[in-house]
């Protein structure tokens, strides 16, 4: 857990940014990992020294070679490595921190950055803090931020990538780290697993899914071959953002996992379609309404799929880099669910018919407010190619823990919000349903089977999804008495107003396509 101290000391950190000239909360966060990966560097080069100080053996593939100097391309003049160590350019004067760090440091990340995934990204590094001043006063908070160890580390950063958020548009890359959870503990990864976010972003669902693996299987770090499944084979992420690739890797690294697979690739086009049934387990939350170059797009996708809809290209996609067996848990906008046109119906029927399609959570309208409206739902489905679909589960999310308006206020004490929360009483199960959304979830083959479609949960026979042309949304099945009916406060109904008016307007876009794949 990040203290109000150490709150503290990273808000000011990101406060000298902005009051230096650089606002874009991404290019914050891309120069602050630059520096603890800096960081990082020289305390690998620490222990390694230690061990050789201790053992007497000589440093393998030493970092910071002693007694040699680094000379960048270009340049006249070198500067010795021990200079480049941020323990060593720590204590200098802003001037010539500021020389060493963007004139000698970030070449030095470019040509010798190493082998790992997170290494990699780093190659193409470009150093734009842009005076001495802000510099010096970046490297003395994050060097005052204490990170001893992993849980630390990740904690330190996540507060950082939750400033990403908070800060404009461009939160629409973090999907709230609750809902990850959520979505984690209803898969529950297992130690043989490979798992897959064609959409990684900042890597929240993989972080979350080795989180849990931690927890729930800690023998898994102590077996040699299942450690080294672990740190290089378990984790693969696709995104084509660099600087999102460059800040999810280095989430992945202060999490502990230290070799995963994060990756630059369009997940939709042709270029990267021979990636077929890789994974036991996917978790994402891809575009909504992203640009699609569709000529570049997989012929395999658009065969199941003809369309320019990214959410329903993605769920296509899914399908196809599952293994037979494998599972996933994706989010989508509620179009998806109750779309006319021939690619949602079919998508539908093969998910249900040809595929087994577990259960459905439909989110409340305002979890990604500020940023947007639109109504979700998780979609939870396994991949058998001989289908197994007999009953669905629907869960009625109403409450996340977080007021719904644009501020996102949590409406409960921390230690009563999130998944796992324990002893919730009534009133604070109204404020946060996700435990109770997690149980249910765990007996949907047994008690669940029995209650009735007024109740928060309930089970959908497969026949019944079939009649009604394999639509999905919940408010198709649920039925509501007069006396449970609610009515929520004024500002909450307009708010569904315009998330109304958005899906009104977003089928009968659908209706028309639909009507015009008829008469062709």
């Amino acid at each position: 857990m990040v203290t109000g101290e150490l709150k503290s000391r990273i808000d000011a950190v990101w406060n000298d940014f902005w009051s230096g000239g650089i606002s874009n909360p991404l290019e914050v966060m891309e120069q602050l990992t630059y520096l603890l990966f800096i960081k990082g560097l020289d305390e690998q080069q620490t222990l390694a020294e230690r061990k050789a100080n201790r053992t007497g053996e000589p440093i393998e593939d030493e970092i910071f070679p002693a007694g040699q100097e680094f000379r960048p391309e270009g340049r006249a003049e070198g500067r010795p490595y021990g200079d480049l160590r941020w323990s060593a350019f720590k204590n200098m004067s802003a001037a010539e921190m500021f020389d060493v760090v963007g004139n000698y440091v970030f070449p030095f990340l470019q040509e010798r950055a190493g082998e790992s995934t997170h290494a990699k990204h780093m190659r193409d590094a470009r150093f734009t803090i842009p005076t001495a001043a802000l510099l010096l006063k970046a490297v003395d908070g994050l060097d005052a931020v204490e990170m001893k160890d992993r849980d630390t580390k990740g904690d330190v950063y996540e507060y950082m990538l939750s400033k990403i958020a908070t800060a404009g548009q461009n939160g629409q890359f973090r999907t709230p780290r609750h809902i990850i959870e959520l979505m984690v503990e209803m898969m529950a990864p297992q130690p043989d697993d490979v798992i897959c976010d064609p959409a990684s972003g900042t890597c929240g669902f993989l972080v979350s899914a080795a989180e849990y693996i931690r927890r729930e299987h800690p023998r898994a770090l102590t077996d040699d071959i299942q450690q080294e499944h672990f740190h290089n084979q378990m984790f693969s992420g696709y995104d084509f953002d660099n600087t999102m690739l460059r800040i999810g890797s280095m989430n992945m690294q202060l999490h502990g996992v230290q070799n995963p697979n994060i990756s630059y690739r369009d997940s939709l086009a042709e270029d990267h379609a021979g990636d077929v049934e890789s994974y036991s387990l996917i978790l994402a939350n891809p575009p909504f309404a992203g640009s699609l170059d569709y000529e570049g797009t997989a012929k395999g996708l658009l065969q199941v799929a003809k369309t320019k809809k990214t959410e329903l290209l993605f769920l296509s996609l899914f399908l196809r880099l599952l293994k037979p067996g494998g599972r996933a848990a994706v989010i989508v906008p509620d179009g998806v669910l109750f779309g006319s046109t021939k690619a949602h119906k079919e998508l539908r029927r093969i998910l249900v018919e040809d595929q087994k399609l577990d259960g459905i959570v439909s989110l409340p309208a305002g979890v990604f407010k500020p940023y947007s409206g639109v109504s979700t739902a998780i979609l939870l489905f396994a991949k058998t190619n001989s289908g197994g679909t007999e009953l669905v589960w629907f869960y009625d999310l109403q409450a996340d823990g977080y007021s719904l308006d644009d501020k996102r206020t949590p409406l409960l004490y921390e230690s009563k919000t999130g998944v796992l929360a324990e002893g919730l009483a009534e009133e604070e199960h109204e404020k946060n349903n996700l435990p109770d959304a997690l149980a249910r979830w765990q007996e949907r083959d047994g008690a669940e089977i029995e209650r009735a479609p007024t109740e928060q949960s309930f089970c959908v026979p497969k026949v019944d999804i079939a009649a009604n042309e394999y639509d999905l949304s919940i408010n198709r099945y649920k039925e509501t008495t007069f006396d449970e009916a609610k009515y929520a406060p004024p500002a909450e109904i307009l708010d569904e107003l315009v998330t109304t008016e958005q899906e009104i307007l977003e089928g009968i876009e659908d209706l028309k396509t639909a009507i015009r794949e008829e008469v062709a």
